[in-house]
This record gives C-alpha cells, sequence and structure tokens, in this order.
C-alpha cells in the first residue's frame, strides 16, 4: 500500500468535492475551482468530510499512481481553501523587477537586454523593490503546479552562482558557497 495514497484527505469547510462520471475530480472553494482527471482504476470515495483514494490492482505503475493523485488532489483542496505562495528574491547590483499593465514582469538580471515575461492569469505577482533591499518578486496561485512552474522559469533566467551568491534565488534558500581564488603569498 502506497504510505500517500493510504492517507484521507479532509475536507475543509467551504471546500466542496465532486467526482464525474469520466473520473473528473472538481474542487471548488472560497478561492477558486480546479479540476483534474483521474485514472480510472484508481477509486476516489467521499464520506464523512474525507477523500480516501484505492487502487484497483497491484501493477508497478498503479501503485506510483495511487500516491500520485492522492497528492494533486489534495493540493487542490489547500490551494482553493488556502492558496500557495512562492518569494523570489532578485541579488544583484541594479538587479530590478516590476510589474507592467498585461501581466507581464519586466526583469533587469544583469544583461544588456530587459526580459519580459507573460504571467499566466490565474497568478497573482507582486514586485516590491526597497532602498538598500535586495527586490522580491512574490507569486501566488490556487494552482500549485502552475505557481511552481512560474518561479522555477523566472529563477531559471539567472540562477544563484556560486562564488557571490547573485541571482535569482528562492527566499529563505541556504546556497552552498565556494571559496573564491586564494591569494597568492
Amino acid at each position: 500500500m502506497s504510505r500517500i495514497g493510504k492517507l484521507p484527505i479532509e475536507i475543509p469547510a467551504g471546500v466542496e468535492i465532486k467526482v464525474s462520471k469520466e473520473n473528473l475530480v472538481t474542487v471548488k472553494g472560497s478561492s477558486g475551482e480546479l479540476t483534474q482527471q483521474i485514472d480510472p482504476e484508481i477509486e476516489l470515495s467521499i464520506e464523512d468530510n474525507n477523500v480516501t483514494f484505492k487502487r484497483v490492482g497491484e501493477s508497478k505503475r498503479l501503485k506510483s499512481m495511487h500516491g500520485l493523485y492522492r497528492s494533486l488532489v489534495n493540493n487542490m483542496v489547500i490551494g482553493v481553501s488556502k492558496g500557495f505562495e512562492i518569494k523570489l528574491e532578485l541579488v544583484g547590483v541594479g538587479y530590478r523587477a516590476e510589474l507592467l499593465p498585461g501581466n507581464i514582469l519586466d526583469l533587469v538580471l544583469g544583461f544588456a537586454h530587459h526580459i519580459y515575461l507573460q504571467i499566466p492569469p490565474e497568478v497573482k505577482v507582486e514586485a516590491v523593490s526597497e532602498k538598500r533591499k535586495n527586490p522580491i518578486v512574490t507569486l501566488s496561485s490556487t494552482d500549485k503546479q502552475l505557481v511552481g512552474q512560474v518561479a522555477a522559469k523566472i529563477r531559471s533566467f539567472r540562477k544563484p552562482e556560486p562564488y557571490k551568491g547573485k541571482g535569482v534565488k528562492f527566499v529563505g534558500e541556504v546556497l552552498r558557497r565556494k571559496a573564491g581564488k586564494a591569494a597568492a603569498k
């Protein structure tokens, strides 16, 4: 039995879960609505404010899908009730972030040009720049996969380098630093 798949998902107040005949799970909450297609060999049952998942067989594929779909539905329940937030910090001299009209993020990351990134409408973006502090870009959404994908895309433009730590990093991320050249005697 999958350790993650066998855990029940508790449905918080204000969250509604529906399952259609085509195994399409719809989760509605105060923050929005999310849908996910589930493999027909994974059975989903809703009883006493809990959602449980059972698999039909014991194949390796079904065992992996068991925990996967449980995690996806759990992330949907958390997303529509609380939401997800990721903060990115731009470390470097002259690094800036600005939100333009049309949900476009303008990034200045030390290149000879600006980087313009179209942010999906489901993701809310906030760019804060204070004097003498690194700019912080806050991404929030109900969809954990989408907000993580957008954060990874922003980070991929300039990953933190190991010598000075310059680049785009997650707030709270600990970077493994390297020593530079040793001074000659």
